[in-house]
């Protein structure tokens, strides 16, 4: 192909390779690539979709403000949906849309309209989702990757202590995660809708002045309980504090039967282990509040005994709201 020949070709190309083989306009862009060009002729919405179908470049297309209510973006009878990464897709209709199995890693649809469209296994990592319209939206088997654009954008802006920034962006995060948190509730898919509410109060957290109770409190939460949607957490953290209370009852002494409980390195390793696992049930009885009676803490051990009782109530409480509200989900 000849120098001329090349000139009239579109322009765009990605930092994957990819170019258009389109013929340009004056703009050096073709029609679906040049992002002055809206999108809203009646006849824009069969023209696109026959240009996916003979496998045009739909990487990077602009379709800002287009009118694509009803398009069918399938790629049908194949195994891999139309690719339109990095397609920029601000404040476009596409209500009642088929855009199953497609890929829009890195695209942008902010503030489209997707009131009823299907996204069932669509790929929206690191696609800007701010301020979408989810009504009735299809979302099955979506994967929106374990950040968002803003997420990682604003840990970015927090390394350059662009902290103005980094809270904006945090809460552009919390915002798109309610979102997508109240239309998981809407849609049935309890699941997805407990994982989004995780991502949302931890958004919420990153707001929160740096060091402050309220996002300690947050943190503790989130470490004891995953926000109240993984009782699995509260049982780590059950089984980790009755070993660590054990380990300081065998250092410091628990009696049974007038006889004292301890590690001690003159005595045999058989013996060692036996005081260390009547420690272990010693813990558990205190963890629970049991209180059989029959082994009693010594000096600093009832201090940590009291400490543990506490906190055993405290944590089993907690298993229990955890637990229930997941099951009546």
């Amino acid at each position: 192909m000849t120098d001329s020949a090349h000139s009239h070709l579109c322009r765009y190309s990605d930092e994957q390779g990819f170019t258009c083989d389109q013929e340009s306009n004056d703009s050096g862009w073709c029609y679906w690539h040049d992002s002055k060009i809206i999108k809203d002729h009646p006849t824009d919405k069969e023209k696109l979709q026959e240009y996916a179908r003979n496998g045009g470049m739909l990487r990077g297309i602009s379709l800002k403000h287009a009118n694509l209510s009803g398009i069918d973006l399938v790629n049908h009878h194949h195994k891999q949906g139309f690719d339109l990464s990095h397609a920029d897709f601000y404040r476009a209709d596409l209500s009642n849309a088929h855009m199953f199995n497609t890929n829009l890693e890195y695209a942008s649809l902010m503030k489209a309209d997707l009131t009823e469209a299907n996204l069932h296994n669509a790929n929206l990592k690191h696609c800007n989702l701010l301020g979408i319209k989810w009504q009735s939206t299809k979302i099955k088997n979506i994967e929106i990757g374990d950040e968002l654009t803003q997420e990682i954008q604003a840990r970015k802006a927090q390394g350059a202590y662009d902290l103005v920034l980094a809270l904006d962006l945090f809460e552009q995060s919390e915002e798109i995660y309610r979102d997508l948190r109240k239309h998981a509730e809407r849609a049935g898919m309890f699941k997805l809708s407990g994982r989004f509410i995780q991502k949302e109060l931890t958004m919420r957290r990153y707001q929160m002045k740096k060091p402050s109770f309220a996002r300690l409190i947050s943190k503790m939460v989130d470490l004891f309980c995953g926000y109240g949607e993984e009782p699995l957490k509260v049982v780590n953290f059950s089984i980790a504090l009755i070993l660590f209370c054990a380990i300081l009852y065998f250092f410091t002494g628990i009696n049974f039967e007038g006889q004292q409980y301890y590690f001690d390195t003159s005595l045999p390793f058989t013996t060692n282990l036996n005081h260390f696992f009547s420690c272990v049930y010693y813990s558990v009885v205190t963890f629970t509040t049991l209180g059989y009676g029959d082994i009693t803490p010594i000096g600093v051990s009832r201090l940590i005994a009291a400490t543990e009782a506490f906190t055993g109530s405290f944590t089993i409480a907690l298993f229990v709201v955890v637990f229930v509200k997941k099951m009546t989900r």
